[in-house]
């Protein structure tokens, strides 16, 4: 049975939405084996419908040679769970449907290896709050942002972590990974 395993770029408050803002923290390669390690345990990608339509064409055009992610975003099986997306045109696409926790619990028994997940900040809190995600990798940036689209949102169900692991990077970002506490 697979795993569901999240990374998310996040700020001081909380928020993921649209994370231009990391373009002003020098990118640590650190930072960049850490990404890997986490996407090194999985078979597939899991995205939300906002998500792979912002992934498709960015990572689509992109080789080895322009970032070594490309070879994993381009070749892996990816799931995208949306109602409303009609066609999947990126190499290896299955729309899953509409969000259920049936379909997600049956989509981690079929893989062998890890579920991927970035951003699908909608999708990541649903699955979150249907206990799905088995690890989550906070990459947390040293700026409040003050608005915006939250990880956890008022009101939204809450979650208990177990840290573990962090690292530092010297641009302040942590990195955080959290295991649900059953």
């Amino acid at each position: 049975m697979g795993r569901i395993v999240v990374h998310e770029f996040i700020t001081l408050d909380g928020v993921i939405e649209g994370p231009s803002w990391t373009f002003d923290y020098p990118f640590d390669p650190k930072m960049g084996v850490a990404i890997g390690k986490v996407m090194g345990s999985a078979e597939a990608i899991l995205l939300g419908r906002r998500t792979y339509e912002e992934f498709a064409p960015a990572w689509s055009s992109r080789s080895a040679e322009d970032d070594p992610g490309a070879p994993f975003m381009n070749e892996s099986p990816k799931y995208v769970v949306s109602g409303t997306l009609k066609k999947a045109d990126w190499n290896n696409t299955t729309i899953v449907g509409r969000y259920s926790p049936e379909a997600i619990s049956t989509l981690k028994e079929r893989i062998k290896g890890d579920l991927y997940v970035s951003g699908s900040g909608t999708l990541v809190r649903e699955m979150l709050a249907d206990g799905l995600v088995d690890e989550l990798h906070l990459f947390v940036f040293p700026l409040a942002l003050g608005k915006g689209d939250r990880l956890f949102q008022d009101g939204g169900p809450g979650a208990k972590l177990s840290l573990v692991d962090v690292e530092g990077y010297e641009s302040g970002v942590v990195h955080m990974a959290y295991r649900p506490i059953e």
